[in-house]
Formats: C-alpha cells, sequence, structure tokens
C-alpha cells in the first residue's frame, strides 16, 4: 500500500501526480502550438478542426448536435454555437434528419471538406516535428497507443449526455 500523503510537499513529489501533471502541460502547450498554427496558416481554431474531422468522418450520413457535443465534451448549447460559426463560415450545413425532423444533421460542405484537408496537411506537418520528433522512433507507435488507450478509458468513464 502507498504511504499516506500527508504533506503539500508529499503531494507535488508523488511520480503519479507528476506523470499526469506532465501529460497535461505538454497538452496544453502542444494544444498551443499546434493551434496557432491551424490558425495563422488556415484561418480555424483547433477546436472547429476537431469538429471538421468529426463531422468528416461520420461522411454523406451526417452527423447530430448531439453526437458532436459528446464527441467534444460540449453542452448541446455549446455544440450548437459552435456548429452556427461554421455554417456562417460555410464549412458545414445543417439539415433535417429525414427519420425525425426535430433533429438536424451536420454535414461539410465542399469549403469545409477542402479545409479540412488543407489544415490536416499543415495539422500533420506540426505534429511530425512537436509531438513525435522529440520521441525515440522505437517509442512512437506504442506511445500513440497508450495514448488511445486512455482515451478511451476516459471517454467511456464520462456521463453521458442526456
Amino acid at each position: 500500500m502507498d504511504p499516506e500523503i500527508t504533506s503539500a510537499r508529499q503531494a507535488a513529489s508523488d511520480a503519479r501526480v507528476q506523470a499526469f501533471g506532465r501529460l497535461q502541460g505538454a497538452a496544453n502547450r502542444l494544444e498551443y502550438l499546434l493551434g496557432r498554427a491551424l490558425e495563422r496558416e488556415c484561418g480555424i481554431t483547433h477546436l472547429v478542426y476537431e469538429v471538421l474531422l468529426i463531422v468528416g468522418r461520420a461522411g454523406e450520413d451526417g452527423l447530430t448536435m448531439r453526437s458532436i457535443a459528446q464527441e467534444q465534451v460540449l453542452t448541446t448549447g455549446g455544440a450548437t454555437r459552435l456548429v452556427d460559426r461554421m455554417e456562417a463560415l460555410g464549412l458545414v450545413t445543417r439539415t433535417a434528419d429525414p427519420r425525425d425532423r426535430r433533429v438536424q444533421l451536420v454535414r461539410l460542405t465542399a469549403l469545409g471538406e477542402e479545409t479540412t484537408v488543407r489544415a490536416t496537411r499543415v495539422h500533420v506537418e506540426n505534429i511530425e516535428q512537436l509531438f513525435f520528433r522529440p520521441l525515440p522512433e522505437g517509442h512512437r507507435e506504442r506511445f500513440a497507443e497508450d495514448l488511445r488507450t486512455l482515451s478511451h478509458f476516459a471517454r467511456d468513464a464520462l456521463p453521458r449526455l442526456r
């Protein structure tokens, strides 16, 4: 059993706390660097890019606002406001779901498709430089798989939006 943490010094020195802090710090810094590059080179935020990817993955079927909210851990109101902005930029369209007219399906426009491809080319180059190159080549694939495992575990632990 682990020794009980009884002081702030012990808390700050705990290897598990430090490991998670490093993960969070790296993610925040990379989000900033990669997000700024997308804004500078493509004119979109990282969040908009992520939604373009999610909607693009859904293909012609489109995606519901609820699905977008769940994927991005947003409220449905937050997802609606984001999609409103994306629609105003001409990146997505919304149409009523033919099976349930109360549900709106979000799909990429031609400009949304083009923006996704262009932004991904920029993003991949920057990910390679800032995320993978600093790691030893033999560790990169395993690291990416471990991150996938953590991401799926955390996703599954989240409460479902109603």
